[in-house]
């Protein structure tokens, strides 16, 4: 059961000093998770727990049990005042079994959920909460291409359920839940568009989101696949001109519909933040002036708020008012790896300095803790535009090339989603070979 609790610091550290120079802060609230079995109530919540050393900057630690439960209410927190008060919907990048675990997370104000291949790399092979049903498919002759699909679909069809609520509520606008194709489909165009159209029917959930990679292969895949009417959540975009190739592929698809009611298709754009810090940190290392060093873990929040910038732009004006008035929504920018991995670096660095209205911002354990413990709610991501105009600029005149950031950090995302996905059909191939010689 969650609870959410004051710490003792009495001066909780107030708001960002400036967009791109975020201070230090001190926690402000504590959101915790027990195990149900050690609660007499009469709530069989599986258990959430947050190690009592994992305070402040500490992961937000999600146990997956095999215990079923229905969740707690939580008391308000942050992230209902980042909805209500800012326009920008907190999700959860994290998923796995059983997904009553998001209950309690759901309570505090998460509104959907993210996955990819390397989360449910780490969930499967780490949890035994899916041997019952590989099992089962195993036994009942599935291959593990086959049987891998089936243990997705079931976490995002039951995730799915949990978001419905507010799906429903906001009239399609929130409460998605996105699973993505097969990484090994990259760079095939109609090999994504068949795979997103399997997925979005065998999942058969109007609040899921069907994740396509923003590679030059996929760009044409994300326009056929909205024209289609299936809702995308276009992941891995890391530069601003491949985001805007994204938008347009959004309107195209729109507008190739043929549909007099575009209400039902949705989209978010995934765009990657702290990557592009890691990658760009790296090349001003190497420069070494005291100018480039200066612009260390600055890079990523610049080009974030340009994005945003661009992202009002293409949702104006006479081509986007005509799709309008058949219902269109706007496709959301998504806020998407916005974990610190610079430890140097305040731990909500990449949530903070980009909260705006009509945003996503999806979190995994770390960030999620940290926003809830001090995270303070203000519209920060066009507070100092020309702030960010000039150091993408700076960063430019430096000799840092935008258009090589963005080409690299793809491939390697790419390449990690691949490994880890290979990794998991690896681990499933191992697990089906013990089985067949256990039944011997």
């Amino acid at each position: 059961m969650s609870t959410i609790s004051k710490l003792s610091n009495p001066n909780p550290a107030a708001s960002l000093s400036s967009t791109f120079k975020p201070r230090s802060f001190q926690p402000k609230y504590l959101i915790s998770f027990h195990r149900a079995k050690d609660l007499k109530t009469k709530l069989s919540s599986s258990a959430l727990s947050l190690p009592s050393n994992q305070v402040g900057r500490g992961s937000l630690v999600i146990k997956c049990s095999q215990i079923d439960g229905n969740g707690s209410h939580a008391k308000r927190t942050v992230l209902h005042d980042l909805y209500e008060k800012e326009g920008q919907s907190p999700w959860y990048d994290n998923l796995c079994r059983p997904v009553t675990d998001l209950l309690p997370l759901i309570a505090s104000g998460v509104r959907g959920v993210t996955s990819n291949p390397a989360i449910f790399q780490k969930a499967i092979s780490s949890s035994n909460a899916y041997n019952d049903q590989f099992r089962e498919l195993i036994q009942s002759g599935k291959d593990i291409d086959s049987a891998y699909w089936e243990l997705v679909v079931k976490d995002i069809q039951d995730a799915c359920r949990l978001f419905e609520p507010i799906y429903d509520q906001t009239d399609g606008g929130d409460g998605y839940v996105s699973v993505e194709v097969s990484p090994r489909l990259a760079d095939d165009t109609e090999g994504t568009v068949e795979a997103a159209k399997w997925l979005h029917k065998v999942v058969n959930r109007p609040n899921v989101y069907i994740k396509i990679p923003a590679t030059a292969a996929c760009v044409p895949s994300i326009e056929k696949v909205i024209s289609l009417g299936i809702s995308v959540n276009v992941t891995l975009i890391f530069s601003l001109a491949r985001y805007e190739a994204v938008i347009d592929a959004y309107l195209n698809g729109l507008e190739a519909s043929g549909l007099s009611d575009l209400s039902r298709v949705t989209s978010v754009a995934s765009f990657f933040v702290s990557r592009v810090d890691s990658l760009i940190d790296k090349l001003l290392e190497k420069i070494g002036t005291p100018e480039a060093l200066d612009l260390r873990g600055k890079a990523a929040v610049a080009q974030a708020a340009l994005a945003y910038k661009l992202y009002q732009k293409k949702f104006s004006g006479p081509r986007w008012e005509a799709l309008v008035k058949k219902g269109a929504k706007k496709q959301r920018v998504l806020w998407a790896s916005t974990s610190v991995k610079n430890p140097a670096y305040p731990d909500t660095l990449y949530v903070a300095p980009l909260i705006g209205p009509d945003t996503v911002s999806t979190m995994p354990d770390q960030a999620l803790q940290a926003f809830l413990d001090h995270g303070a709610v203000s519209r920060t991501i066009d507070s100092n535009v020309s702030e960010a105009e000039g150091i993408y600029n700076a960063l430019e005149k430096l000799g840092i090339d935008w258009k090589y950031v963005g080409s690299q950090l793809e491939i390697e995302g790419v390449d990690s989603f691949k490994k880890s996905f290979d990794s998991l059909l690896d681990t499933l191939q191992e697990k089906a070979n013990s089985l067949k010689l256990a039944s011997l």
